[in-house]
């Protein structure tokens, strides 16, 4: 036998900036043309965007275009090509092939770049295209809302739907680069921008309790969608989830421990349940709040933490009841658990549930008592409908 370490060392970097396709700035061509790799090196760049984005930003794809036409000829816009985005790109497969159809007549190769701009389900697919297309190609994302910016746009992970469930099909591969440019939010709207918001609360719950007062002390001007605090939340969220995914020891997630996906096991049933009618963001809001509840049905989360938690979460404008959670399945059954069963094989056959027990403290389980978590969805459907006659 012989045997030896593969080691890597990949840069995992994130930039923060506004008007990245104005004329003049400069982030995009220092980061694609790094001095160090010869200055007279043409790159070629297809970019993917999602139509929604271009649509509801007059002028973006004219700038895009002309800040590409104002680089000399040392960055080559080889391809602009429009896609649907949202959650039905990741269930087409054909559109994968599409994909790799405009990979290839763009000329692009591993020394040139492909630059997926759109909200977390696009980024997902191209960056799925990217990684599969001469065995990996480099990806700069340009994440287009809150929730992409704060969270999915900065991790490692790609995917497609496939045979009904989220990300069955995917690769783990470290972007080139994330560029965050905060004029992209512009356009969304209130309910879109607030979506980000879940995933900040939720990484502050795991990882930084002074990050959570600081939101919830910031609560009504966060409600408010106020641009220096969102974008306060959206860059201390990305810090949090890149410094997890880098210094956690299992970036490529061989182990079963996913603590960032804290609330998503059931977030990732309602979201099919619903046919993905709800949200990513707003099923990880009412994923989170019911894991709160089994925590404290547990005896592992106060009470006192819980309201708090809750409190702020539908503050920013967050409902913690679907119906869709009341779902039965054939048997009885509520047809959420089987988010479980479904989580588990994600994971690789051992159960890992993040249960949270104190404000940026958590703990990990391997099973799921299934009368409590019956007993959490029924406390927040009477909580939701206490509310709804208040």
């Amino acid at each position: 036998m012989i045997e030896r370490r593969v080691s890597l060392s990949l840069p995992h970097r994130v930039f923060f900036t506004e008007g990245v396709f104005d004329p003049g700035h400069t982030l995009l061509r220092d980061v694609l043309c790094p001095a160090e790799q010869g200055a007279g090196r043409v790159r070629r760049v297809l970019v993917v965007a999602e139509e929604a984005v271009v649509a509801g930003q007059p002028g973006l794809e004219a700038g895009l275009r002309a800040w590409f036409a104002a680089q000399d000829g040392l960055l080559v816009l080889s391809g602009l090509l429009l896609v649907a985005g949202g959650e039905p790109c990741k269930n087409d497969w054909p559109l994968v092939e599409r994909l790799w159809g405009a990979i290839n007549e763009a000329g692009i190769d591993r020394h040139s770049y492909v630059i997926a701009l759109g909200g977390g389900a696009l980024l997902d697919l191209v960056g799925f295209a990217a990684a599969t297309a001469h065995r990996g190609i480099r990806l700069v994302r340009m994440p287009s809302t809150t929730l992409s910016q704060g969270d999915g746009g900065v991790g490692v992970k790609n995917g497609v739907n496939h045979f009904g469930k989220k990300n069955w099909v995917g690769t783990f591969a470290v972007p080139f680069a994330v560029i965050n440019d905060f004029r992209l939010l512009e356009s969304l709207s209130a309910a879109a921008r607030v979506e980000g918001v879940i995933e900040a609360i939720k990484v502050a719950l795991i990882r930084d309790g002074a990050f959570f007062r600081e939101m919830e002390a910031q609560g009504e001007a966060l409600a408010r969608l106020e641009p220096s605090i969102l974008h306060r939340v959206i860059q201390r969220s990305a810090e949090l989830h890149v410094q997890h995914i880098c210094m956690g020891g299992d970036p490529f997630e061989f182990g079963s421990a996913r603590p960032l996906d804290f609330g998503h096991w059931i977030a990732h049933k309602l979201e099919q349940l619903s046919d993905f009618r709800i949200s990513h963001g707003r099923a990880v809001a009412i994923g989170m709040a019911a894991d709160l509840q089994y925590a404290h049905l547990l005896g592992v989360l106060p009470e006192e933490d819980r309201d708090r938690i809750l409190a702020l979460i539908e503050q920013v404008g967050f409902t913690l009841w679907a119906k869709e959670l009341a779902t039965l399945a054939p048997g009885g059954k509520l047809a959420v658990l089987r988010g479980l069963e479904e989580f588990r094989e994600h994971l690789g056959g051992e159960l890992c549930i993040t249960l949270v027990t104190a404000l940026g403290e958590a703990r990990e389980v391997h099973e799921m008592d299934a009368a409590l978590v019956q007993q959490s969805i029924e406390w927040l459907q009477v909580r939701a409908e206490a509310s709804a006659l208040t």
